[in-house]
């Protein structure tokens, strides 16, 4: 008697936890747990990529000030040499095909009215 009891108590409890497994697995994939599962793994993925982005930058600047350094760039300029004077790279006069009257307004002969 003592066994038949043990093993049916067994029985009963391995169903219970299996039922119990399946409702869980089942919940986990209705549409709306789904959902909410690929919007927190976009979140977490883009945590990532975005501390990803601050490593690289960081990484970046870091080289920069190495760089500097190896080329002098870093140090300020001798006040013995004269300073650095800016030319803008193209001299063009402005036409008068530059100016238009009304700037709003296209003048092309292709163009549908």
């Amino acid at each position: 008697m003592f066994r038949r009891t043990f093993w049916f108590t067994a029985g009963a409890a391995a169903g219970v936890w299996a039922t119990n497994k399946v409702n869980r697995k089942l919940k986990q994939l209705t549409p709306e747990s789904l959902a909410a599962q690929a919007a927190n793994k976009a979140i977490d993925a883009g945590h990532k990529l975005k501390d990803f982005a601050l490593d690289v930058r960081a990484g970046m600047i870091q080289r920069e000030e190495e760089l500097g350094e190896v080329l002098g760039t870093n140090t300020p300029p001798d006040p013995e040499l004269p300073a650095q004077r800016r030319r803008p790279a193209l001299d063009r006069p402005v036409s008068t095909r530059d100016t238009h009257p009304h700037p709003y307004h296209s003048y092309n002969r292709n163009e549908d009215y």
